[in-house]
């Protein structure tokens, strides 16, 4: 990358940085010189800015899908992207094929295709009816959200399925991007975005400022029936290592993802900030409903009110927009609010 696109690239990154919308309660600052209270790590718009103008693919393609099978994608006239994260999605957008999609996920949503159908009902799960409606030219998910049973039905109507890892890393944001653009056929808008994604990750990890040690927990909430607190593999992990924090849960000793909460993992975990998606802290009542989850109350974080949350469609997305989530999120996290 020259010198004058990598400029750029970090002052466009320092800009989202100091723009990323804050609003919080409370003016004591805790570890990390930090807020004291809620604060929303907002992005103004976040639809993935195109690379380039529309491209034409250069179609037919055989790849390897993440299930193990070689696909073979003749058009991509008529494209369905439907993951948990909506991550396919957005990736589709920014390699200037926005004009193709026809179908997208709860979860893939910004305002320039809101309107679209989607293919997924409320807890996630993929409609073969729906996603054969569209008559899709190729359907892109990941190994997750399609069960044996829907694969089957796919493969039984004939539609051309491409899957991708459904694993949330930062090791994988470019390898994907450049595996969606393969199977669309656009493998030089791929290089381009990937090296743009890369530069703005770097970016924005580089404007982190200095602060005290943190610890960071990601709580998975969805009403008070489904609590669980986050720990090696959940994607929160690698985000809150880009913060320059430590992941409580996987301090505290935590094996899998996503583990449900007990007042003893909680109160062991100790964090000084909890990390949510906004609708799963709506949905169990706000910071009130939060502060009655087993142990968080206990734990610094619940004691000091040290609260950041960020759209559920972006928080954990692992896309384009990477860099961006982090610059926001730092943000948040890091800058203290006046009273």
């Amino acid at each position: 990358m020259s010198r004058s696109v990598g400029i750029r690239v970090l002052l466009a990154v320092l800009a989202l940085f100091l723009v990323a919308a804050t609003a919080a309660c409370g003016s004591d600052t805790g570890a990390g010189g930090g807020q004291r209270g809620l604060s929303t790590a907002t992005l103004t718009d976040i639809a993935p800015e195109p690379v380039g103008p529309p491209p034409t693919p250069i179609l037919p393609v055989t790849v390897r899908s993440f299930d193990g099978g070689d696909v073979t994608v003749n058009s991509a006239d008529r494209i369905i992207a439907a993951d948990r994260y909506g991550t396919l999605m957005q990736t589709a957008w920014a390699l200037g094929l926005g004009a193709n999609l026809v179908g997208r996920s709860t979860s893939g949503v910004f305002p320039a295709v809101a309107d679209l159908p989607v293919v997924t009902g409320g807890n996630g799960t993929l409609n073969v009816e729906s996603i054969l409606a569209l008559r899709p030219t190729v359907f892109l998910t990941d190994s997750t959200s399609a069960t044996p049973a829907v694969r089957e039905q796919l493969r039984a109507a004939g539609v051309t399925v491409v899957y991708f890892d459904p694993q949330r890393s930062m090791a994988g944001v470019v390898p994907q991007i450049e595996a969606v653009a393969g199977a669309l056929g656009v493998p030089d808008r791929g290089q381009a975005l990937a090296q743009r994604t890369r530069a703005e990750i770097a970016a924005a990890e580089a404007a982190m400022p200095a602060h005290e040690d943190l610890s960071i927990a990601f709580v998975y909430l969805r009403s008070s029936a489904i609590t669980m607190l986050a720990g090696p593999g959940s994607g929160a992990d690698a985000l809150i290592a880009a913060l320059g924090a430590r992941d409580a849960g996987a301090a505290a000793g935590l094996k899998e993802p996503f583990t449900s909460i007990t007042s003893e993992a909680m109160i062991s975990a100790a964090p000084d900030l909890l990390l949510v998606m906004t609708d799963g802290l709506k949905s169990i009542g706000g910071t009130d409903g939060l502060l009655r989850v087993p142990g968080i109350a206990q734990t610094p974080a619940g004691r000091n009110q040290r609260i950041v949350d960020m759209s559920d469609s972006v928080l954990l997305s692992f896309g384009p927009n990477t860099g961006r989530v982090i610059a926001a999120l730092g943000k948040a996290v890091y800058t203290p609010t006046p009273a």
